[in-house]
């Protein structure tokens, strides 16, 4: 048999509420409203809190990768001017010793300058060759109304301080180059190119060489004649 609550009161129509009836309601309703307000305080939104721990957790992913450096074979073979596996049959051991022979040499040949920006890429510094080539390129400008517009682009990409590229380069060798701006010439770019090719040549060259791309491309072409 139902048994109604001890302060449970039977009303009629016109009945007014009883106080300790009264007491309660308002008593829950002031619960509620600092409940909320607590809530919207401090941000505990059940929904919200989930989607920032994915996001936390997405972010924390890509920092991962992003820290991880890789130094594979596959890394050079991703960035081959042709694909992969043609590219490895007109390349012959022979001529991926000779990038040995000499830095030049290495930048001259297609496939060698393409395995040395993938190990470049590996340290993070891939900036230096993209200057490199982008002086290579400028230098080959025949328009003179494009020349102004070229040499600022690469000097706002490269040299400029916190530059998006920035290319390490000493003070005076920028300064010189910012005052070159002033009347732009094919030659604007040289000192700092030159000062770039050498920190390449002395610095990245030899770890390109110990390095497993290189090693491992090395081992690749060898096992084609075999």
């Amino acid at each position: 048999m139902h048994r109604e609550s001890a302060d449970t009161v039977p009303q009629g129509p016109n009945q007014p509420c009883p106080s300790s009836t009264k007491s309660h309601v308002a008593t829950t309703l002031l619960s509620a409203a600092r409940q909320s307000l607590f809530d919207h305080a401090v941000g505990t939104d059940p929904p919200a809190e989930r989607t920032g721990q994915r996001q936390n957790r997405g972010m924390r992913t890509r920092l991962g990768c992003l820290s991880h450096k890789s130094d594979s074979y596959n890394d050079f073979t991703a960035i081959l001017p042709d694909k992969p596996n043609r590219a490895l049959k007109r390349l012959s051991t022979e001529e991926a010793t000779r990038w040995a022979d000499s830095f030049d040499v290495l930048l001259s040949h297609k496939y060698g300058l393409a395995a040395f920006r993938a190990f470049l890429k590996t340290e993070f510094s891939e900036e230096n060759l993209e200057f490199w080539l982008a002086c290579e390129d400028f230098k080959k400008t025949r328009s003179a109304a494009k020349l102004a517009s070229k040499a600022q682009q690469i000097f706002e990409e490269f040299i400029d301080v916190q530059a998006p590229r920035e290319v390490n380069i000493d003070f005076q060798t920028r300064e010189l180059t910012r005052r070159n701006m002033q009347e732009p010439s094919l030659s604007c770019f040289d000192q700092a190119q030159g000062k770039v090719h050498s920190l390449m040549e002395k610095d990245s060259y030899p770890r390109f060489l110990r390095s497993k791309i290189y090693t491992d491309l090395l081992s690749q072409t060898q096992r084609r004649l075999s």
